[in-house]
């Protein structure tokens, strides 16, 4: 797999359905670089940094982790340099690291709500052997915005709320006009059984609509455009206001 180039220092490997894959993001710096989010299994995190050293790129110096959820994580004990996340992850992180991953847990954290069937389901593709799955927190947890310099490369970290899940860390890229975002507008399978919650859909919009981002970076979808994710965004606010609307 090679990488992709989606701006002048924003590069990606797409996702992957049969085990839900996310979309891993590269910001290359002058002085150093950058990946969102981790992946979910060392074999994703070394499909990605082969794509990287194939571009003649170094490795990340930093990981952002843009929520909790094990997509998202489960690479983080096997990537390079410092990972960040929001406070709230590295807390739930340490939480998960202390789940015990057979048939029987796994079947017990889902009939009691912990976790969900889906990711069970794509666990168990990822992880045929349940007993090689790892999990570790965050090195550091943010609960206030930070920018890192990654040399005529910024970015922005800031912890939020989000649709997707409490824990959010939006990662805007003032020099690109880009916003990555993980899973944040997408429905809460975990609190909200699958809905998003219009409160917090209302919130998750006022914040981004004072980022002046051009371009917007999801987890598992092609990248947007400003206008294409205010419009989406917004018929699904208009959605819940009105639940017999069609989106």
């Amino acid at each position: 797999m090679k990488l992709i180039q989606a701006s002048e220092r924003i590069f990606y490997i797409p996702n992957e359905k049969a085990s839900d894959r996310p979309y891993l993001y590269y910001l290359r710096g002058d002085r150093c670089s950058a990946a969102v989010d981790a992946g979910n299994s060392e074999a994703h995190v070394h499909l990605f940094y082969d794509a990287i050293q194939q571009a003649g790129f170094p490795l990340p110096a930093y990981t952002l982790i843009t929520h909790w959820h094990w997509d998202h994580t489960f690479g983080i004990p096997y990537v390079n340099g410092t990972v960040i996340a929001s406070e709230l992850t590295r807390r739930k992180l340490l939480e998960v690291s202390r789940w015990q991953w057979t048939e029987e847990a796994m079947n017990h954290r889902e009939e009691t709500g912990e976790d969900i069937a889906f990711c069970n389901g794509c666990i168990r593709v990822e992880y045929p052997d349940l007993s090689r799955i790892q999990v570790r927190t965050a090195d550091i947890g943010l609960s206030e915005e930070k920018e890192l310099d990654l040399g005529a490369l910024h970015v922005k970290l800031i912890p939020a709320d989000s649709v997707h899940s409490r824990d959010a860390l939006l990662i805007y890229v003032p020099e690109e006009r880009a916003l990555l975002v993980g899973d944040a507008d997408c429905e809460d399978f975990y609190e909200g059984h699958g809905t998003a919650d219009p409160a917090r859909l209302d919130a998750y919009l006022r914040l981004i609509s004072s980022i002046p981002f051009e371009s917007y970076y999801i987890g598992h979808d092609v990248p947007e455009t400003r206008e294409e994710v205010m419009a989406r965004l917004k018929e699904l606010q208009r959605t819940l206001a009105d639940p017999g609307r069609k989106i």
